[in-house]
């Protein structure tokens, strides 16, 4: 979003002894929404604080994953894995109700979530979220630099590392040059996402939250990549609970018409189509707005 937020990370230990990193933000007595980050990515969002959330009366709290930021890795761990750790932050919390809301690559665990009815949760959304790959492929519609790395990091692991490598190695010798090549990159995506992204202010936020997502190195954005590309292991018809899919139609990163497909499948799914927009639908503030007060509201 709109900058970071880099206040001295809050931990929990779970039942195993891992650590779990988490940063909240907005109304710290409101409704709880737990915010999962894309891949990669980390619990790092907002500038200060985060204004809107305030607003509405939600206190949001951002995970990192296993692997992630200040999160020990789980070796081995299955999609529904994620399912057991949000259960016990939730308890650890003391949440009694709340509501998940996963981007992009986040997505798929919130879906996670709502497909195991977690005791407390209420509802999920999904947000410019990828969805299961039909026989293992990206769709076709998907943009070619997010199909390579998703095929890369299943059949070549150690090549899609040596390129997330590089990333890394960019963003911490030559910041400066990191944030110019995202300034006149991004080809691959659509117009409307371009607008958001290439100014200063995104830039600068852009290298500080991926900096933290790859703090351990590349190596959980490649498990977790082929990990996406592989059967998740539950079917999405199999969610019961309320769940909210917003998805922008021009978007290049994580195509419309799968998610629309697949939401289909769910008995109580509802699609949110944004009209001419991207994948960074979140830096939309009335799109934000909209989708948090449907979790608070449960529309």
């Amino acid at each position: 979003m709109m900058g970071i937020n880099e206040n001295i990370e809050s931990t929990l230990v779970l039942s195993d002894g891992r650590k779990l990193a988490y940063q909240e933000y907005g109304d710290l007595e409101g409704y709880p929404i737990l915010l999962f980050h894309g891949t990669p990515g980390s619990r790092l969002w907002f500038m200060e604080d985060e204004p809107i959330a305030s607003e509405l009366g939600i206190r949001l709290i951002t995970l990192d994953r296993p692997g992630y930021g200040g999160s020990d890795p789980k070796p081995y761990r299955t999609m529904l894995d994620w399912a057991e750790d949000v259960n016990e932050t939730a308890q650890l919390l003391k949440l009694k109700e709340y509501s998940v809301l996963g981007v992009s690559g986040g997505g798929a665990y919130a879906a996670v979530c709502a497909y195991k009815e977690l005791k407390g949760l209420r509802n999920a959304a999904m947000v410019a979220s990828g969805v299961p790959f039909k026989g293992g492929k990206a769709p076709t519609s998907m943009s070619r630099p997010n199909r390579i790395i998703f095929w890369l990091s299943r059949y070549v692991p150690q090549l899609s590392r040596s390129v997330f490598r590089a990333q890394i190695k960019m963003m911490n010798k030559d910041p400066e040059g990191f944030k110019k090549s995202l300034l006149r990159g991004n080809r691959h995506l659509s117009e409307w996402d371009r607008a958001f992204l290439q100014t200063n202010e995104q830039a600068e936020a852009t290298l500080l939250h991926m900096q933290e997502a790859y703090r351990q190195g590349p190596d959980e954005v490649v498990r977790e990549s082929a990990l996406l590309s592989r059967s998740w292991n539950f079917k999405l018809s199999g969610i019961q609970i309320p769940i909210y899919v917003f998805h922008g139609d021009a978007d290049t990163m994580a195509p419309y018409d799968a998610a629309a497909a697949a939401v289909a499948s769910i008995p109580n799914g509802q699609l949110i189509r944004i009209r001419n927009a991207g994948h960074f639908i979140i830096e939309d503030e009335e799109i934000w707005k909209d989708i948090l007060r449907s979790l608070r509201d449960g529309r």
